[in-house]
């Protein structure tokens, strides 16, 4: 993958946080535990990354994530929830921050490596991370690599700034409303796609 082929980068948010969002920034797991927030983590992932360590680094739980793109497994488990859901476009200035790290595959994977982003970037698929299915009938190997590689992840220290924030995706007209009344001048676009709910 290259750095001049990225638009954006992508964080699967509840419309609920959005204003905590535009005050403090896309936090940390563990900034965010500070703060009343509504969370579509899955608690056996979090259990997995709750031990885990950028090599070195800090705790992965200090990293901010956000994926290169949202219509991945995260997102098809939540399919239902789409209503409530929005997806923060983040621009790819956040590459340039001190400390950044992109993952091969979800952080939360035994085998997934850390790099530094420019490194991280060149050893990424486009192909397969923005694939828009990663079944493999009869290839059940290649299917959870596959899984895996759509997560990848670019992790940021703490917090990444509410100022890298190029818009907003929400999945019907419905969220649209709910979403530009918290957002302000910030653009919101319908792209039910994304969410699964086309």
């Amino acid at each position: 993958m290259k750095r001049e082929d990225i638009t954006e980068l992508q964080c699967i948010m509840p419309i609920e946080n959005l204003p905590l969002v535009m005050q403090h920034g896309i936090l940390s797991h563990k900034r965010a535990k500070k703060v009343s927030h509504h969370s579509v983590a899955l608690e056996d992932v979090q259990n997995r990354r709750r031990s885990k360590r950028v090599p070195g680094g800090r705790p992965l739980h200090d990293y901010a994530n956000l994926y290169f793109h949202a219509r991945n497994p995260m997102m098809f488990k939540r399919k239902a929830e789409h209503r409530q859901l929005s997806i923060l476009r983040i621009s790819p200035k956040v590459l340039d921050i001190p400390g950044v790290v992109v993952t091969d595959m979800n952080a939360a994977r035994g085998i997934a490596r850390f790099m530094p982003a420019m490194e991280g970037l060149a050893a990424l698929d486009d192909r397969m991370v923005f694939a828009e299915d990663w079944r493999h009938p009869g290839d059940y190997a290649g299917y959870e690599r596959h899984q895996g590689v759509k997560c990848a992840e670019v992790l940021v220290p703490d917090a990444v700034p509410p100022t890298l924030i190029l818009g907003v995706y929400v999945s019907c007209g419905q969220s649209k409303g709910q979403v530009e009344s918290i957002m302000g001048n910030v653009s919101v676009k319908v792209n039910a796609h994304l969410f699964f709910a086309d």
